[in-house]
């Protein structure tokens, strides 16, 4: 609406619906999310939270009307001990935050090995890119990217999502869906770099985390803790790397 007139116009809307996610029989998580890439979202999740190590834990997700998931697990995997070690009961997970980040998650952080290094115009490009790759965005401004690169600038998995928690875990999960070996990987996103989100990255064994967006204390204790780099405002030819600068290489 431009000073003194009005006019009635069709916009595009960013739509977010919620995903009830059910382990066995039993209540899992509810999950606010935009209704694409479901079964990539569920498989990005279930690795990114450490309920399932690997894609082969998971014997079967199946949907079902009225937004609902069951996912069954392979008889080898003991369910009860991995959410009792997560200390995770049923949730709501809204898109507007992820899960909660508390100090006792961090006494299970492994730390990370690899010893890749980036290209620092490599990482400020794969940031970029998401802008141009983002076309939900583009049309509705309501959505967060995130991405999975090679360590060469490749992309190997892009999604979007209503949710900043859920676009990296679509972006896991397509990246784990065609046996991606997250050690020698870089996830790029365009949320803030909170606690939470770094974590998923650690769990999952990616050594290095950039966002177009700032830090919080709590992303760059987890990053310290997993031996992750992580940098923030990538923007233009600058950025800020508050952990492991010793992957990026600045030629």
């Amino acid at each position: 609406m431009a000073e003194g007139s009005v006019k009635k116009i069709e916009d595009f809307v960013a739509v977010e619906r919620p995903l009830h996610i059910f382990l066995g029989i039993s209540p899992y998580a509810t999950m606010l999310c935009t209704p694409v890439d479901l079964n990539e979202l569920v498989v990005g999740h279930l690795l990114s939270e450490g309920i399932v190590r690997a894609v082969d834990e998971i014997h079967e997700i199946a949907f079902k009307e009225d937004g609902l998931c069951y996912v069954s697990l392979k008889p080898t995997v003991d369910v009860e001990k991995r959410l009792r070690l997560l200390n995770r009961l049923h949730r709501i997970i809204p898109s507007a935050c992820g899960g909660l980040h508390t100090p006792q998650f961090l006494k299970g952080i492994k730390p990370i090995k690899s010893a890749v290094k980036v290209k620092a115009k490599i990482i400020q490009k794969s940031v970029t890119d998401l802008n141009v790759m983002a076309e939900t965005f583009r049309k509705t401004g309501g959505v967060h990217a995130a991405a999975i690169y090679a360590v060469n600038g490749k992309l190997l998995a892009f999604a979007e999502d209503v949710g900043r928690h859920n676009a990296v875990d679509k972006a896991v999960g397509k990246a784990a869906l065609k046996n991606t070996s997250f050690s020698n990987c870089f996830l790029a996103l365009s949320g803030r770099l909170s606690g939470d989100v770094v974590l998923k990255a650690a769990r999952v064994g990616i050594p290095i985390v950039a966002s177009i967006s700032a830090a919080l204390n709590s992303g760059i204790e987890v990053a310290r803790k997993a031996n992750l780099t992580l940098v923030g405002f990538v923007r233009g030819k600058r950025m800020n790397v508050y952990n492991a600068p010793e992957r990026i290489l600045l030629s």
